[in-house]
């Protein structure tokens, strides 16, 4: 099928058309995506493709079925070509898989949707090349030799180039230059993955950086996580999968006069040590200003074994700079000593721009703390490190200076700071401008916004997702300074907060692919992943390796989509499994429980039993989606006994509690669906007394506070909750804004220094009961995806105004509402293709379908 044009359209669903219908409607949007992803380079050929649409908000979008077309050739989708075969969707849909559909690797699709009354713009996606004959090369050294290598090619462009794209596997970190620019705007390409068990490529489109006549090809390499040199309790510098870094790669041109042309990594590239002679992704990286002006010295490259034979194209949300931070306060200790201080908390690099006299070695050493004499403080975050000797200090990069104008940013690294110390071994100038920070995380699209007349909340609000996103590099980590591991219990109580406020699909995909690297044949999984290892035996209870099971239903459930599901299932089942074998009539008490507490410790068998019936839950429902019966049956009657052996040792029925009554004891059975229907009220009632003799503090662990503001809000104490959600007194997550936090801490407590990341995600469920709770934002008990959504908005006596959006595949919903005088006006926009139920606080039930809304309750 290479460089075949056809005269009609590759059959995905085709319509035959008659003459002028369908015509393109200008202003009207439709957000096209191939996989999750906008024009994606790089589609796997050997799975099912998905096309995705966010519908139009016009009315009489519901009332004519859908129609897709999919072709190699531009023209035919734009005139709709007829085609001898017909197939449509229905009315509202958003997404299909394109089952068999063979599509041929590298090569570019042109796709439309739409009705017989409206279509949408031309997108496309260019499927991935295969690296068929290209050897992955290195440069020889060994795992101890700290420089980062660089590899080198001089092509020649032969003509006037139609496309040229270069393809580049890596196991370590890779960037790609032509002609000394940088190729594109990702950063820390490709993703961590398990690197014996699969590794990552990337497709550039590089037809705008090249031109006629010769070029040269530049590939830098980093350790990442492949080659880790720098040693903390975790172990990755004892990972089976360790080798110095390597890649392979081909450069393909597409040449105007329809010739291909591919150039492969071979021996005959050339390599050379570069001015980064110590990367580390956990630490940092030190560089030589001096190195950039020498001449290097080339030599040659050697063939190695690839790491792994699955090679897998990267379809993910690429990390990206996103924000850059001024200097706010600058701090001259003395010539050679200066603090920069920086708005917030983030996740990222600075850039160094100086003048100083050749040899000078700058220190720039990151931290979110400051000492009392205003230097920087790591203790909060270096506890775990482990360095052999003083040459890798932590999160400092160490800059050599060539004594004349240099720039230093970092390209293998990131790290999690406010403030940076910049201490130079000799007196040297400098000013605000001298550095400035650089926000970077997996550049996710904005889903949701919240915003209201209440100062606590909006910074709650931001300081959640700024968590959430210094947390996301291509998987979800604790945090992005002291550990920078994929945690599946931190990461799956914050799930929701991402899923309200981002478009966060293709992360949560890549990263069940690593649980399934990662799982063992008995099904169990590590506390962490990926893993190099450690794990496997400690904080890897139900409690947090429910993520296999929660992640991918929750996953169908936001976005409608069952893909994810479907995948998982046997790793799902695999794991409950494995759970069920080591649990004891029905209950299992392996697991870390409530996870840092405020003061009162609950029952741990309680705590992980709890779970272990949300994934027989989850199982159930799962297997009754695919049609599997005899699971869906045994599964459920699995969640049944363990309910019954929960209610059976732990519930009080004379007193209406769990165990000892903590403030998660008593949260998480409401929450998630322990609590027997006649005690609902009476073990509600019993947490909100228990709240209000904390006078309305928060008293509970990661669990307790997942569940405790939406167990209150769920059973009729929602202003409890409230009062909760903007306490300003320890323990609260109020103290910590107004202790100056941008961020969320690991610890409710502000004055623990020693192993305390002040930039952590695990306690952000408030994030999610403001979309949930207070703006009333709920998935329909059936309809997933949004396509029919509940609302019950909340009204606080304190709260003035409120407004809140948020993007579904089925449009955008809007709510503003402010009061005035003794009422509330409530604004609502409904978009075209969805349904929304509004519980009115009159206590009249409305279903609604698109259009404008303006309501007037009395106060």
């Amino acid at each position: 099928m290479k460089g075949k044009v056809r005269s009609v359209c590759i059959i995905l669903f085709l319509l035959y058309l008659l003459g002028g219908c369908g015509e393109k409607n200008e202003g009207i949007s439709w957000v096209l995506e191939c996989e999750y992803l906008s024009e994606p380079l790089g589609v796997e050929v050997g799975s099912t493709v998905r096309l995705s649409w966010s519908l139009p908000d016009v009315e009489g979008i519901g009332d004519d079925s859908l129609y897709i077309f999919l072709s190699e050739n531009q023209e035919a989708v734009e005139k709709r070509e007829a085609s001898c075969l017909y197939k449509k969707l229905s009315p509202l849909s958003v997404m299909v898989a394109c089952e068999g559909v063979r599509l041929q690797p590298g090569i570019t699709y042109y796709w439309s949707v739409g009705t017989e009354k409206m279509v949408s713009g031309i997108a496309s996606f260019t499927t991935a090349f295969l690296l068929d004959g290209a050897l992955w090369i290195s440069d020889g050294k060994d795992i101890h030799d700290k420089s980062s290598a660089i590899y080198r090619k001089k092509v020649t462009v032969r003509q006037a180039l139609e496309h040229a794209y270069f393809v580049v596997a890596s196991a370590g970190l890779h960037e790609v230059s032509i002609n000394d620019l940088k190729v594109g705007n990702h950063c820390l390409d490709p993703m961590f993955t398990r690197f014996d068990k699969r590794v990552l490529s990337v497709t550039h489109d590089v037809t705008s950086t090249l031109h006629e006549g010769e070029n040269e090809l530049c590939v830098q390499l980093g350790n990442g996580w492949y080659n880790h040199q720098s040693v903390a309790v975790w172990n990755y510098d004892k990972a089976s999968w360790r080798r110095r870094p390597c890649f392979c790669g081909k450069l393909i041109l597409e040449y105007k006069n329809g010739e291909r042309e591919e150039i492969r990594t071979d021996e005959s590239w050339i390599s050379s040590v570069s001015p980064v002679i110590f990367n580390s992704i956990y630490t940092a990286e030190h560089y030589d200003a001096c190195m950039e002006r020498d001449t290097l010295d080339f030599g040659s490259v050697v063939a190695v074994a690839s790491p792994t034979e699955q090679i897998r194209s990267q379809m993910v949300n690429p990390i990206r700079i996103t924000d850059t931070l001024h200097c706010v306060a600058l701090n001259k200790l003395n010539d050679s000593l200066y603090v920069y201080s920086f708005p917030r908390n983030i996740a990222g690099i600075t850039r160094l721009s100086v003048n100083g006299e050749k040899g000078v070695v700058l220190r720039l050493k990151h931290g979110e703390l400051l000492y009392s004499d205003g230097r920087v403080n790591t203790e909060n975050i270096d506890y775990h490190y482990r360095p052999m000797d003083n040459s890798d200090p932590f999160q400092v990069d160490i800059v050599t200076l060539s004594g004349e104008d240099d720039i230093f940013q970092p390209k293998f690294n990131y790290k999690g700071f406010q403030y940076v110390e910049v201490s130079a071994s000799s007196p040297i100038y400098m000013d605000k401008e001298s550095l400035v920070a650089l926000e970077m995380h997996s550049d996710v699209p904005i889903r949701g916004r919240w915003d209201s007349s209440s100062d606590i909340l909006n910074r709650l609000w931001r300081a959640t997702n700024s968590s959430y996103l210094a947390n996301l590099f291509g998987y979800p980590t604790d945090c992005p300074q002291r550990e920078k591991n994929g945690w599946t219990g931190d990461s799956h109580l914050a799930m929701e907060v991402g899923l309200y406020n981002f478009d966060v699909i293709t992360i949560y995909e890549k990263w069940m692919d690593d649980f399934i690297d990662e799982q063992r044949s008995d099904g169990t999984l590590p506390a962490i992943i990926p893993t190099s290892g450690w794990g496997c035996d400690w904080g890897n209870g139900v409690d947090w390796t429910s993520a296999i099971e929660l992640i991918p239903w929750m996953i169908y459930r936001y976005y409608g989509d069952d893909t994810l599901l479907r995948r998982m299932y046997i790793p799902m089942k695999l794991h409950l499994d494995a759970i069920t074998k080591v649990s004891k009539n029905c209950l299992v008490d392996w697991g870390l429980g409530d996870w840092i507490p405020v003061k009162s410790e609950s029952n741990v068998e309680l705590v992980v039993s709890i779970y272990y019936y949300v994934d027989a839950c989850i199982l159930s429902r799962s297997a009754k989606l695919l049609g599997l019966e005899e699971d869906a049956k045994y599964y459920g009657n699995l969640s049944a006994k363990i309910k019954h052996a929960i209610n059976t040792k732990y519930l009080n029925p004379l007193k209406g509690i769990y165990s000892d009554g903590t403030q998660t004891e008593l949260a998480m059975p409401l929450y998630w669906g322990i609590v027997p229907d006649t005690l609902r009220h009476k073990v509600a009632e019993q947490l909100n007394r228990c709240v209000m003799a904390d006078d309305y503090h928060l008293d509970v662990g990661v669990h307790g506070c997942k569940t405790v503001l939406g167990a209150l809000s769920d059973n009729g104490f929602i202003d409890t909750a409230y009062k909760v959600a903007t306490q300003t007194t320890y323990p609260s997550w109020g103290h910590w804004m107004v202790k100056g936090a941008t961020t969320l801490h690991e610890n409710w407590k502000t004055d623990v220094i020693i192993d305390n990341s002040l930039n952590h995600i695990m306690f952000g469920e408030v994030g999610a009961w403001l979309y949930k709770s207070l703006a009333g934002i709920r998935l329909d008990s059936v309809e997933n995806g949004f396509k029919k959504t509940s609302l019950r908005p909340y009204f606080p006596n304190d709260m003035s105004h409120m407004t809140v959006s948020y993007k579904t595949p089925y449009g955008e919903l809007k709510i503003y509402w402010e009061k005035i005088g003794g009422e509330i006006l409530y604004n609502l926009h409904v978009p075209a293709a969805m349904t929304v139920v509004l519980y009115a606080p009159d206590f009249n039930v409305k279903e609604l379908g698109g259009g404008d809304y303006v309501f007037r309750w009395n106060l």
